[in-house]
């Protein structure tokens, strides 16, 4: 699964401790989902969406 988790915090000007902060996860699980390494659960993939006012799949690209 891709996502574009990088792209909207950019774009808010948000440090990846800025936003696990946010999420109340570590930096090291924003980096990880970044990276493609760790698949989020569903319920942090809504808060995700939520924080960013975003449909879930505008964030999270599944590839078959």
């Amino acid at each position: 699964m891709r996502n574009t988790i990088k792209v909207y915090r950019t774009e808010h000007n948000l440090t990846q401790e800025e936003l696990a902060q946010a999420l109340g996860v570590t930096r090291q699980t924003i980096l990880a989902i970044e990276k493609g390494k760790y698949d989020p659960s569903l319920e942090l993939a809504f808060k995700i969406s939520r924080y960013f006012a975003v449909p879930v799949d505008e964030i999270f690209l599944y590839d078959d």
